[in-house]
């Protein structure tokens, strides 16, 4: 037996079943030699392997490597630049003191002016230069291990070295935790970045299977293990090499069926006291410890502390790294901490948090341990340093944990003031990680502390962020106004400069409130309010973006676009990091709605990259979601859906769930899948009615009259276009209008009655000449087109069609656009011009995707049977089936074609007949026969 055999080894002398993940990074480093350089990232559970195959590497590379590695640890994901100075560290242990001295003070500098996105940009740039011009010099490998715990600055970093490894020499190879890639981490949004720029590769370490789980057994005991035995410890262990050795060492699988916690526990208690006092440190200073730390937190001498690592060592619990000693995995380390007493615990925490402190750590790393030794004081002291250090680097997470920490930590009597100032700055880095339950939370605390202690123009000052905050929780107009309008109140006739700021913030509140309801008017109101009273008081950029969005709306392009780019650039230059952000926001999904897909692309685009850069949250998942608009619009569904599903994953706010559904339920319709486009729409619709705002609102039932006309419904699509149009005509929109327009005329058509077709589309063409926005107006030639060829008057019909097909093309619509190419093709056919039908049809397969309007497309060419009818085959088959009085909706089910498409086979018959009722058909069929 197996068990009978076991030998003292605790890890396997052999790294079993990662050949292929090995020799990858083998040919990758080889490549990189010559350049151009490679960043592997190695991806896996815990315990799967990762850090042994670091280990392992260097050995299995040619030529004089030099070695430089980075340790990461579960604090650092709240110290901006902690992973940097991890790798300083690593240089001056690979001899590379200098390379270690440039990288310490440049990312410790802090004499530098400029805005907090600036110096972030800035320091990013330089470290990457530093870190690539040194592994340009020799053969560098760069080894990074658990980056699930890497603060953001740090992966910028990264980010940044990948793109400059393109153009050198050397490699870099860093692992994570596949459980740490959520959607709302920053570990996953850098991972896709760097994937979908192909700046990067990933391997993926899986499981072991069972021949492999052998193969440990075999290396460890010097045995194969028995079929029975293998079968047990390959169901208890999952495949997952550190617990199969855990297991193993553990002496009989029944001791941990489930769990490596029992066996690190038993190792640990047959340790020497000394031994153990030095693991229960190292397990508090964290995963990675150097002598020097374990000095300071305990009473051993240097030569009691040198057995005591040795020993740990021996027992398999921890590695040497050079200076630094690691638990072997991160499981071991966790069950350790937790066999520490509660009170050496905290007096161990104390001792770090000391020691730390006299060495000059960071602000959060040493605010974590005072706050784990039960040191409010310090903790607090601590955690806002760090979290103003946070964000001064745009590190926004960072700052929120620590932000966090220090309310935990707060003294009970603090002044009330200071408690407000708290409360605010906390909510203010929430929201722009995207939290804006909390984010509302903190506002509104901070607001009811400031008016106890008197202050109401702090709590005036706050309540546009309340507001904001609220509109992303689903608030409506009137709700959100109305805080507004008590803090102007509360404000009374107070004319210092505080209160007039203040109130210039509501006003221009007020202003982008009504302008997301598409209150025109009343935005232009307010922004002029709040421009008079600025006077001098800061920047208008703000307001611009506002008052810019407003005019674009209003038909006013020319004016408005250039308003919202120079709110951006003059927000960007004067270091106004949110209100930049918002103004990207604002102009792309602007372009979005209003057909102006070019500017559409650039903006979104750069709004993307400077959100991703200052860590505005809400607006990148925003900003995603109108980009999977955008190349929806343009016909690139699989793009569009991936973009979409993404924002939906990662982005928390409601407004980026409702963009982000009507999208899917967008591609859906394209793609025929009508159900699922119905699923989405109506979720998206449930969310957007509370808000009662046009934009949430009106695309949800936009593309749910679309589905009922396709699933063959037109009484139901004309009744949502008649509640779209209603939506848009109390006030006076244009944009959200616009798609209804042939949508309904469509459906007003299929009911065969052109008079409300006429009705409707001289009722909504009042709306859109109203505002004359040039991507909207290709609407009306299309529905004019349609509703005389209705008439059959197919001369004026094909010019106005053509020229809606062209319009449409030129601004990249691909939905209307492929539409028309069908329209025209069934003018064709009306007017008896085969060739020019078979021409259309042609052009329209590259960019339809919706079979059936593929089917509609080839029963329009088809302008005839064999037998001389003027019937196609399958259209003789559906005139047979209306004679039997089948509707459109049975005949579909009958021939398994969608309601859609049999509708259009019974136009294309009452065409090609010359009649207008179905009876007709009837009439003509019982002739035939």
């Amino acid at each position: 037996m197996v068990e009978d055999a076991r030998r003292n080894e605790r890890v396997s002398p052999v790294l079993v079943g990662r050949a292929e993940a090995i020799d990858l990074a083998v040919r990758r480093w080889d490549a990189a030699g010559s350049g151009p350089g490679h960043l592997l990232l190695v991806a896996g559970e815990a315990g799967i392997g990762k850090s042994r195959l670091l280990r392992e590497l260097p050995a299995r590379l040619s030529g004089d490597v030099l070695v430089v590695d980075a340790a990461t640890f579960p604090r650092d994901a709240q110290a901006a630049g902690a992973v940097m100075l991890a790798l300083a560290d690593g240089f001056s242990r690979a001899g590379r003191a200098t390379v270690a001295a440039t990288l310490r003070e440049r990312l410790l500098r802090t004499d530098e002016g400029g805005d907090s996105s600036r110096r972030r940009r800035l320091l990013v740039g330089d470290l990457a230069e530093i870190i690539a011009a040194a592994a340009a010099e020799r053969p560098t490998l760069l080894r990074f291990e658990d980056l699930h715990w890497a603060d953001d600055p740090s992966l910028d970093v990264l980010d940044r070295l990948a793109a400059a490894l393109r153009g050198g020499h050397g490699m870099v190879i860093a692992t994570y935790r596949t459980d740490e890639l959520g959607p709302h981490t920053s570990l996953g949004a850098w991972r896709v970045r760097l994937l979908s720029q192909r700046l990067a590769e990933e391997v993926r370490l899986p499981r072991l299977g069972a021949e492999n789980t052998a193969a440990i057994v075999e290396a460890i005991t010097g045995s194969a293990p028995t079929p029975g035995y293998l079968a047990e410890l390959q169901a208890r262990s999952d495949g997952i090499p550190l617990h199969i050795e855990e297991l193993l060492a553990g002496g009989s699988l029944a001791v941990v069926p489930d769990t490596v916690a029992l066996s690190v526990a038993a190792r640990a208690d047959t340790l020497d006291a000394t031994t153990r006092a030095v693991l229960d440190a190292g397990a508090v200073i964290g995963r990675s410890f150097g002598v020097d730390m374990l000095r300071a937190v305990t009473a051993t001498s240097p030569d009691e502390l040198d057995a005591a690592l040795e020993g740990l060592v021996d027992s398999h619990l921890v590695v040497p790294t050079d200076e630094l000693f690691v638990f072997r995995h991160a499981l071991i380390c966790d069950v350790v901490y937790a066999e520490v007493p509660p009170n050496r615990k905290r007096a161990l925490h104390a001792a770090v948090a000391s020691a730390a402190e006299l060495a000059g750590l960071s602000d959060s790393y040493i605010s974590d341990h005072y706050e784990k030794a039960r040191d409010a004081a310090n903790a607090y002291r601590h955690a806002l340093a760090g979290a103003r250090y946070a964000v001064r680097v745009s590190a926004h997470r960072e700052a929120a944990e620590l932000f966090r920490r220090a309310v935990r930590t707060a003294p009970a009597d603090l002044p009330v003031i200071e408690r407000a100032a708290l409360d605010a700055d906390l909510a203010v880095e929430l929201a722009a990680v995207d939290d804006n339950e909390g984010a509302a939370a903190g506002l509104a605390s901070a607001i009811e502390r400031y008016r106890a202690a008197g202050d109401e123009s702090a709590a005036a000052a706050l309540v546009p962020g309340l507001m904001s905050a609220r509109h992303l929780l689903g608030g409506d107009l009137v709700g959100r106004a109305a805080l507004a309008h008590e803090a102007l109140s509360r404000l009374g006739v107070d004319d210092s400069e505080r209160a007039m700021t203040a109130r210039t913030r509501l006003y221009a509140a007020l202003a982008a409130a009504h302008m997301l309801d598409r209150s025109l008017d009343e935005a232009l109101d307010y922004g002029g309010r709040a421009v008079t009273m600025l006077a001098g008081r800061g920047s208008r950029a703000d307001i611009d973006s506002t008052v810019g969005s407003v005019l674009v709306f209003a038909g006013r392009g020319h004016e408005g676009w250039s308003m919202l780019e120079a709110a951006i650039a003059s927000s960007a230059a004067a270091g106004l990091e949110a209100e930049t952000a918002r103004g990207y926001r604002m102009l792309g999904s602007c372009a979005s709605v209003l057909v102006e897909y070019d500017r559409a692309d650039r903006w979104i685009a750069e709004g993307l990259d400077y959100a991703a850069r200052t860590e505005r949250w809400n607006d990148l998942h925003y900003l995603a979601a109108h980009a999977g608009h955008v190349l929806w619009a343009r016909g690139h569904y699989a793009e569009a859906e991936k973009r979409a599903q993404a924002a939906l994953a990662e982005g928390r706010g409601i407004t980026t769930r409702i963009t982000a559904l009507v999208v899917l339920g967008y591609v859906a319709l394209a793609q025929d899948r009508l159900d699922a486009a119905r699923g989405h729409l109506e979720e998206a619709l449930a969310l957007a009615e509370p808000m009662a705002e046009l934009q949430r609102v009106s695309p949800a039932l936009w593309g749910l009259a679309e589905v009922a006309l396709h699933s063959g419904g037109p009484a139901l699509a004309a009744g949502i276009a008649e509640r779209g149009f209603g939506e848009s005509a109390r006030v006076a929109d244009a944009a959200y209008l616009f798609p209804f327009v042939v949508t309904g005329t469509r459906a007003y058509l299929a009911l065969r009655d052109t008079g409300p077709a006429r009705d409707w589309l001289q009722r909504c063409s009042g709306l859109l000449r109203g505002r004359d926005i040039p991507g909207t107006l290709p609407a009306l030639g299309h529905a004019g087109g349609l509703i005389q060829l209705a008439e059959g008057q197919t001369g004026v019909a094909r010019a106005l069609l053509e020229t809606a097909s062209a319009e449409w093309d030129a601004l990249g619509r691909a939905w209307e656009g492929g539409q028309a190419l069908v329209d025209l093709a069934l003018c064709a056919v009306r007017s008896r011009r085969p060739a020019d039908a078979v021409r259309l049809v042609a052009g329209a397969r590259a960019r339809v995707e919706s079979e059936s309007l593929l089917e509609s497309l080839a029963a329009a060419v088809n302008v005839g049977g064999a037998d001389g009818s003027p019937l196609s085959s399958r259209e003789s088959e559906v005139a047979a089936l209306v004679a039997s009085g089948l509707t459109n909706r049975e005949i579909a089910a009958r021939l398994v074609i969608s309601p859609k498409t049999a509708s259009t086979h019974v136009e294309h018959i009452l065409a090609k007949l010359g009649v207008a009722r179905r009876a007709e058909i009837a009439a003509w069929v019982a002739r035939k026969s």
